[in-house]
């Protein structure tokens, strides 16, 4: 494997490039997004990069396009195929209320309205068919869902995890009936139990589908005509997949961008032996907190974006509104406000200089004297006295001062950002004061020391390319394609035998990869949930009997006497990752009230003070230490 791996990751106010050579040399380079055509950003920065367009030998691409297609609800006009009798599950989801004592919120709307839903006429139950699908009943079904002129038909029939024929029997006909129709098929998407679940991940994905394949063949495209190698993006999941195949799997990319953060600070993490970590990347729309456990990314079977389950395998990230372009205000009952809505890469915050003129988070900063660097990276250029008036005009409306508001406005984006850092760690039973808290992305070196204090963390690493830092995850990034198959079997009927067989199944199905790595999904018999926990070919049924015990117990805090059963085998195939060599780059400046020894390398800076980094700020705060790492980056510690 020879030339540069390039990682690109767009965001809401900036793109950033990473690549790494053969040596594992890293250069890094940032610009202001283009919210209009990400893909015209992505050019942009390759040009930065000023390489032969053959010295690269891979494009890994972070792309929010799946987010925000859900954000926005600009998704394809999607006819939903569903058993007779169960057309309306996606508008009774769980039967859940949006908020258990507030009954005027309510869920967002389904993907897919009522009169798109089209009953079959079939039926298959646990114990098999109990209603076949005839070729009438096919036929009517078809003409009521080209009768609601689709551009893409999802298919999701009664247990078709169990028996799939049905849905590929009317796959066949809607072909037969309108071929150039993409049919999307629960059996392909999710072969799992949980119709609801099943069913709103199979119509995210046919929702998604075709705006995701312009995007990324058009992308694509561009770049082959220019003479890169073909584009791969990252999934959720935390591994790149080739642009035919993301084409094919556009649910998988709804945490793309995101999941190269925590992959960055997994391989960082690694380096400095850090094994248990919280990590937090703040840009200028959001910010992600994620979690590391024994070295990797914690994986969760699925969950929600954007109000709509995706049930499909992802790095877990909890995203809150509060990021650098993050827009303070001042709601009715005279109350201030972070977010949600951002000030983008355009106009941008008012410190940017480019006519936004509402006060956000960078403006507070810039008030608060964090940050004094008058050229930040990207091109943008800092004007404080434009930043100082837009604070002005809001500590107005509250009867307060600058300053005080802008306090006030940190403040209240670090309780966002501190829920979200709880809800990855001790939502899942893990202490965050045994984690090292790794803070990363424009803003987030800015806020770690706060964080920490509030979470009882000691130390906080504040990695190389920090700003840049989910670009080097993706370009570090392996090669992984997912697996899955439904089991619904008491593991005490399960012998080695028939889990080996299982975990050869899925391995031959996946076709590739260096590595493979399999998870049972099992529960207590009568739980609605289950655990995911680590099998191997050739574990029995006890084996995984017995860890999903100690895992109920480290995450709940009990266990059951009551039998086990495996609902599900979940299966990663990945490539070797790629390396990077990573050294100090340039020379940090800082304001800090002591230097305690000078030189790059070998710099301790006392709290309080600002860090000026290559491409973010540092603030060390009052009672803690920062010392500079000959990998790069910074190692801050609290004092005792």
């Amino acid at each position: 494997m020879s030339g540069l791996s390039v990682g690109i990751d767009v965001g809401g106010t900036f793109t950033d490039l990473v690549s790494i050579d053969d040596t594992g040399a890293v250069a890094a380079h940032k610009i202001l997004s283009t919210t209009d055509d990400q893909s015209t950003g992505v050019m942009a920065v390759l040009a930065a990069l000023d390489v032969e367009p053959a010295d690269v030998h891979r494009i890994v691409h972070g792309t929010t396009v799946a987010t925000n297609t859900l954000l926005e609800r600009t998704g394809a006009r999607v006819t939903l195929l569903a058993t007779e009798g169960t057309e309306d599950l996606l508008e009774l989801r769980r039967q859940d209320r949006a908020s258990l004592y507030d009954l005027s919120l309510h869920h967002p709307a389904p993907l897919v309205p009522p009169d798109r839903c089209v009953a079959v006429a079939e039926r298959v139950e646990p114990q098999g068919v109990t209603r076949s699908l005839d070729v009438a009943a096919a036929a009517r079904a078809v003409d009521a869902a080209l009768g609601c002129a689709p551009d893409v038909v999802a298919v999701s029939l009664l247990h078709s995890y169990l028996e799939p024929g049905h849905e590929r029997a009317m796959a066949d006909a809607l072909h037969r009936a309108a071929p150039a129709l993409d049919v999307v098929l629960s059996s392909d998407v999710l072969p799992e139990i949980r119709e609801y679940e099943r069913t709103a991940t199979t119509v995210a994905e046919a929702y998604l589908r075709p705006g995701v394949a312009r995007y990324v063949t058009r992308l694509d495209e561009t770049l082959r005509s220019a003479g890169y190698p073909s584009l791969a993006v990252m999934t959720s999941a935390g591994g790149m997949r080739s642009a035919e195949d993301a084409t094919r799997a556009a649910a998988a990319l709804a945490l793309s961008g995101p999941a190269g953060g925590v992959v960055g600070a997994a391989f960082v993490a690694g380096l400095m032996g850090i094994r248990d970590a919280l990590t937090l990347d703040i840009g200028g729309t959001s910010a992600d907190a994620g979690i590391i456990l024994d070295g990797e990314p914690l994986t969760e079977p699925g969950g929600e974006v954007a109000g709509v389950p995706i049930a499909l395998p992802r790095v877990l990230v909890d995203t809150v509104s509060a990021g650098g372009g993050s827009i303070g205000w001042v709601d009715p009952g005279g109350a201030l406000r972070v977010g949600p809505r951002s000030a983008g890469a355009h106009p941008g915050p008012a410190a940017f200089g480019q006519g936004g003129t509402d006060a956000t988070l960078t403006d507070a900063h810039v008030v608060l004297g964090h940050l004094r660097h008058q050229q930040l990276s990207g091109g943008v250029a800092l004007h404080n006295a434009e930043a100082r008036a837009a604070i002005r005009h809001l500590a107005a409306l509250v009867a307060s001062d600058a300053e005080r508001v802008a306090t006030v406005m940190v403040r209240i984006a670090n309780a966002s950002m501190a829920r979200a850092l709880r809800r990855v760690s001790v939502e899942r039973g893990v202490d965050p004061r045994r984690c090292t808290l790794i803070a990363f992305g424009g803003g987030g070196p800015l806020h770690a020391c706060a964080l920490a204090g509030q979470l009882g963390v000691r130390t906080v690493l504040v990695p190389p390319f920090a700003g840049v830092l989910s670009a080097l995850g993706l370009a570090l990034a392996a090669e992984r394609r997912d697996g899955m198959t439904s089991v619904m079997r008491r593991t005490d009927t399960l012998t080695g035998g028939d889990i080996t067989a299982l975990c050869t199944s899925l391995a031959a199905r996946a076709q590739a990869g260096a590595t493979h790595r399999w998870w049972a999904r099992a529960r207590y018999e009568g739980q609605g949930h289950e655990l995911d926990v680590a099998v191997s070919p050739g574990d029995d049924g006890a084996v995984v009997g017995s860890r999903f015990a100690a895992t109920h117990q480290l995450r709940y805090g009990f266990t059951l006497e009551r039998a086990v059963e495996v609902i599900g085998l979940r299966h990663a195939a990945t490539s070797a990752a790629r390396t990077a060599r990573l050294a100090r780059r340039g020379h940090a400046s800082w304001d800090a009230a002591r230097v305690d020894s000078g030189g790059d390398v070998d710099a301790t800076v006392r709290g309080p003070a600002v860090i000026t980094l290559p491409d973010a700020s540092l603030l060390v705060e009052e009672a803690w230490t920062a010392r500079a790492l000959p990998i790069g980056g910074w190692l801050l510690e609290r004092d005792a």
